[in-house]
């Protein structure tokens, strides 16, 4: 039995013995923690074939503590799946208000698919740990602002949005990033389209979800035997 495999079952059999009711959730989350002790310390082995990609992206981020000053938020959520090396693809969510004293308050929200591919051209890559994407995503968006004593302007329909971004790998399953975005939305409402460039931050978390399946069913097996 490999060390992975036999931490996987002493622990499992360590909560049998202590009465800890194992439902299928519990091991599925003890399988995955486990699976990740065991990954590769170097970024390709992340961005491969097979693994799940959970993150989220703060964007265009800014709070003005002074009467009147600006204030905007924007909250990307995303999960993915690589369908083959170096590219997932999932869905994305997007909200975020905008508030200018000068021209209200934008609300605006998005239910997106995406595709992202990581670059592993040696000689693009500066860092060891690092990877370039290129993003794109397309989905039901809209853009709805209102100012008081003004009429609204809405856009609400197909929404698009690409860019680049950066990955770096602080640790074997875990990348923060950067990502500057071109989102256009085109529809119904006052305005025909909207437009807006976000920039931001965020993180992605990569689970290889071959090798926790494997981990789970070997470690449940083993534990059923032992009863």
């Amino acid at each position: 039995m490999s060390p992975l495999n036999f931490t996987a079952y002493f622990l499992l059999l360590f909560l049998k013995q202590n009465n800890i009711v194992m439902k299928k959730i519990n091991l599925t989350i003890l399988a995955i923690g486990i699976a990740l002790l065991g990954m590769s310390s170097k970024a390709d082995a992340q961005i491969q074939k097979g693994n799940l990609m959970i993150g989220a992206n703060v964007a265009n981020l800014n709070f003005g503590f002074q009467k009147g000053a600006n204030v905007s938020f924007q909250l990307n959520p995303q999960v993915g799946y690589f369908i083959k090396d170096n590219l997932v693809i999932g869905g994305l969510i997007n909200l975020g208000v905008d508030y200018q004293k000068s021209r209200g308050t934008n609300v605006f929200y998005g239910v997106n698919a995406f595709g992202r591919y990581y670059v592993s051209d040696p000689s693009m890559v500066l860092l060891k740990h690092a990877r370039f994407f290129g993003e794109v995503s397309a989905g039901v968006n809209g853009s709805n602002t209102k100012a008081e004593g003004k009429e609204a302007i809405t856009t609400n329909g197909f929404g698009i949005g690409f860019g680049p971004g950066v990955a770096y790998f602080i640790t074997p399953n875990i990348s923060l990033e950067a990502l500057a975005k071109y989102n256009l939305i085109i529809g119904g409402g006052t305005a025909t389209t909207s437009n807006q460039i976000s920039i931001g931050v965020g993180f992605q978390i990569y689970l290889p979800t071959s090798k926790a399946r494997a981990v789970y069913n070997e470690a449940s097996s083993e534990v059923q035997e032992k009863k």
